[in-house]
C-alpha cells in the first residue's frame, strides 16, 4: 500500500465517522423540536381543561338566570299587592309570610336586591334610568349638588351571584 492509498483511506475513516455525527445531531435536534412540541401540546391541554371546567361552572351558577327572572316579576307582583292592601288597611301576615319565603329562596339561589335610596349617585351599572325629574328635592339642603342622584325607584333592581341580572329602574334627577 502506498502512502497516497493510505492517505485516503484515512480521510475515508475520518468522513465516515463526521457523517454519524451530524446525524445524530440532526437527530438530536428533531428530538428536541418533537419534545418541545410535546409540551406545549399538553400545556394547552391543561389550559382548556381549566377554561372549560370555569365554563361550565359558570353555566351552573347562572343556568337558572331566566327562571330566576321570571321569579322576580312575582316578587313585584307580591310587593304591588301589598302596598295595595296596606292602602285599604287589609294587610295580612300570611301574603308578607309567603313573600318573605320566597324572596328567601330566590337568596339561597344567589339572589339579592340592588339596594337604592333617593340621593345616591346614579351609576348606569346598576341603575337604569326610566325618567328625569326637574324639580327641586323637597329639602333645600338635598338641592345642592343632587344632578345625576337616584330621585325615586320604580322598579327593584337584582344580582344573582354578584352579577346584574337587572338594573333598578329609577328616577334621576336633572
Amino acid at each position: 500500500m502506498t502512502k497516497e492509498e493510505k492517505k485516503e483511506e484515512k480521510n475515508e475513516g475520518i468522513t465516515e465517522a463526521v457523517e454519524p455525527q451530524k446525524e445524530i445531531e440532526k437527530l438530536g435536534k428533531e428530538r428536541d423540536e418533537y419534545l418541545d412540541g410535546w409540551k406545549r401540546a399538553k400545556a394547552d391541554l391543561i389550559n382548556y381543561k381549566k377554561d372549560e371546567l370555569k365554563r361550565l361552572e359558570e353555566v351552573a351558577r347562572f343556568g337558572s338566570e331566566s327562571l330566576i327572572l321570571e321569579l322576580i316579576s312575582i316578587l313585584d307582583d307580591f310587593d304591588l299587592a301589598l302596598a295595595t292592601l296596606e292602602k285599604q288597611g287589609a294587610t295580612e301576615k300570611g301574603v308578607y309570610l309567603i313573600r318573605s319565603r320566597f324572596e328567601d329562596i330566590l337568596k339561597r339561589r344567589g339572589l339579592e336586591r340592588i339596594k337604592v335610596e333617593t340621593g345616591d349617585k346614579f351609576d348606569p351599572a346598576i341603575h337604569e334610568a326610566i325618567s328625569i325629574v326637574d324639580g327641586i328635592p323637597a329639602s333645600a339642603e338635598a338641592s345642592a349638588g343632587k344632578e345625576n342622584t337616584v330621585a325615586e325607584e320604580i322598579e327593584a333592581g337584582y344580582t344573582l351571584h354578584g352579577r346584574v341580572i337587572r338594573p333598578a329602574r329609577v328616577k334621576v334627577y336633572k
